[in-house]
């Protein structure tokens, strides 16, 4: 069994976010479950950007470092 890393599977950090962040890559960040997650994006707290025909969710860096509360919240 092999237990090596794939080298594409960076882990994320506050120095290398991208512009739009998914479901996953948040709750990570943010310690919680994806489900608290999408609960938040429902009460405003955390708004979300419907893509594709799916309705996948994005979020934007800049809200969830306002979260953490690095960075003021740009509307």
């Amino acid at each position: 069994m092999n237990n090596q890393k794939d080298p594409l599977d960076k882990k994320l950090t506050l120095s290398n976010l991208p512009d739009l962040l998914t479901v996953r890559e948040v709750a990570d960040l943010l310690r919680v479950s994806p489900l608290t997650i999408k609960r938040w994006g429902k009460r405003g707290k955390l708004p979300a950007i419907r893509i594709n025909s799916r309705g996948d969710r994005r979020y934007r860096k800049e809200q969830v470092l306002w979260l953490l509360g690095i960075q003021e919240k740009k509307d």
